[in-house]
């Protein structure tokens, strides 16, 4: 019922228990009976039993109570769950038929001051503890945004070294293969990512379709080809990545090169908006795009679909973006 747990009894609580525990308790070895109960250790209590015992006149239940309080309240964490205890058993005091008639009154008044004076300092408590949680929560929420944070910066700085040292490698299948990895591995930083490269064959098991990888946006499905080229893209590569799209319904697509595009090609994404929206995309654009830690992949993405869709600009540099908080 109470979860008061002081580490020390405040003076005006003391006053209250002194004034309260004797009525509570029709004779003085009934005081001393209930501190006993309350878990008071015999030894702090045995020259007040010797007191009741050789002379009661020389002592009230009042001395009794106060210089019991005044030990337990001094005794440290070594007492805390004794004086806990106290205040329990007094807060949760209901039969006062065992008090002396004229004190029961009064002893219902002190147990309900108790209780408030409890059920005050617990509320203060909580609403302490509730700040306090709060600020912890806000702390921690800020320290794992920061963590996040950083954690994002050195992902991306790791892609663009992978992707700047592409270059490098003199297979071009493993170069392609290698560039659809890195950049699944950037789309997944974003959230964008859905499936990376894979392959759909036929009933008798030949492959019927190459894909580099599915991603999202604003629960749009976007269908990814991705090439590294040594001469600019075609209309031939274009129509390829269309035909894929076009089997596909509520399907976009989103060509990534290492190279330019070629004006055919260009164009037929424009005749392929009437339909679906395709997105051009070269490569200079995402490691510029990595430049900077703040920017959004998800940003720049959605300004060259909204050209796309609405400007008819399948090939669009959009201007770079702070990535949202």
């Amino acid at each position: 019922m109470f979860d008061y747990d002081p580490f020390h009894f405040p003076a005006e609580l003391i006053e209250l228990l002194t004034s309260v525990i004797p009525l509570l308790n029709k004779s003085k070895r009934g005081v001393l009976t209930f501190f006993r109960s309350c878990g008071v250790p015999a030894g702090m209590l045995a020259d007040l039993a010797e007191r009741v015992a050789s002379n009661s006149d020389s002592i009230s239940k009042y001395e009794i109570a106060r210089t019991v309080l005044t030990r337990i309240n001094d005794g440290g964490d070594r007492l805390l769950r004794t004086r806990r205890e106290v205040i329990k058993q007094v807060g949760e005091f209901e039969d006062f038929g065992l008090c002396w008639p004229d004190d029961q009154l009064k002893a219902k008044g002190l147990v309900s001051d108790v209780r408030k004076y409890v059920n005050v300092k617990d509320s203060f408590t909580r609403m302490q503890q509730a700040e306090e949680n709060h600020r912890l929560q806000e702390v921690r929420e800020r320290r794992q945004a920061a963590e996040a944070k950083q954690r994002r910066r050195d992902d991306l700085a790791a892609l663009r070294t992978r992707l700047t040292g592409l270059a490098s490698i003199a297979n071009a299948q493993q170069r392609g293969l290698a560039l659809e990895s890195t950049l699944n591995d950037l789309f997944k930083i974003d959230g964008l990512s859905v499936r990376e490269a894979f392959t759909i064959r036929g009933e008798d098991g030949r492959v019927q379709e190459q894909v580099d990888g599915l991603i999202a946006l604003d629960r749009r499905p976007i269908l990814v080809e991705v090439k590294w080229l040594s001469t600019p893209i075609g209309q031939a590569e274009i129509s390829r990545h269309l035909v894929r799209v076009y089997g596909r319904a509520e399907v976009a697509g989103l060509f990534v090169s290492s190279s330019p595009y070629t004006e055919a090609a260009i164009a037929e994404c424009k005749t392929a908006l009437s339909q679906r929206v395709v997105v051009l995309a070269e490569l200079n654009e995402i490691v510029m795009l990595l430049e900077d830690a703040e920017a959004s992949l998800a940003e720049w993405l959605r300004a060259k679909v909204m050209a796309a869709s609405v400007d008819r600009k399948p090939l669009f540099y959009p201007a770079m973006r702070p990535r949202s908080a």
